[in-house]
């Protein structure tokens, strides 16, 4: 996932704002992580540079 992208992302269940945890990246992409919730609290999964936002 490109980090570009982290300014429009939000939680598709409440419109939240999501905490980023970056456990692998190279230059301007995130390999591996995960968004948190603040609002909802749910999780989401960055795997192989695709955010898993269901």
């Amino acid at each position: 996932m490109k980090k570009e992208y982290l300014n429009i992302i939000c939680c598709p269940y409440c419109h939240g704002e999501l905490e980023l945890e970056i456990k692998e990246e190279n230059d301007d992409e995130i390999i591996e992580g995960e968004f948190f919730c603040k609002k909802c609290q749910k999780k989401y999964e960055i795997k192989e540079g695709i955010p898993i936002l269901m």
